[in-house]
């Protein structure tokens, strides 16, 4: 039996541009960082929102041979710069204060604060192209 979802998977461009990024301009912690040799110096790089230790994003080079031919990884390149290939999820209580404190810091949206049915949310994107929202929810009626 399943008993709890521990990583997220992210395909990125450049490992160490989003680890900036998911860090410094999102605020996020980085878990993980290993680098292991045996394996053509596969990348295991993973970052979580602060206080929540249990769930952490895995920031992924999309790999080449031999896991996809090079046409693939270049398919999936694409993808994710088009902001097709999924997005992450984020809540916080005032999402318009967590929007001017991420403009601030960079972070470029293209929703700002919107009223939807279910909230408040706004989207943007990773330097990658993955696609991204931070909703504030409304109280259950």
């Amino acid at each position: 039996m399943l008993k709890q979802l521990t990583n997220v998977q992210v395909w990125v461009h450049d490992q160490d541009e989003a680890l900036a990024f998911y860090t410094e301009k999102l605020g996020l912690e980085l878990r993980d960082d290993v680098t292991v040799p045996e394996m053509g110096n596969f990348r295991w790089l993973t970052v979580g929102v602060v206080g929540q230790p249990d769930v952490a994003i895995a920031l992924m080079a999309v790999p080449g041979p031999p896991v996809f031919d090079a046409e693939t990884q270049e398919q999936i390149k694409a993808l994710v710069a088009k902001g097709a290939s999924g997005g992450l999820f984020f809540a916080a209580s005032d999402v318009q204060a967590t929007y001017e404190e991420l403009k601030s810091r960079g972070v470029e949206f293209q929703q700002e604060p919107t009223q939807q049915p279910y909230g408040i949310d706004a989207g943007f994107r990773d330097p990658s192209g993955n696609q991204m929202r931070v909703a504030q929810l409304s109280e259950p009626a």
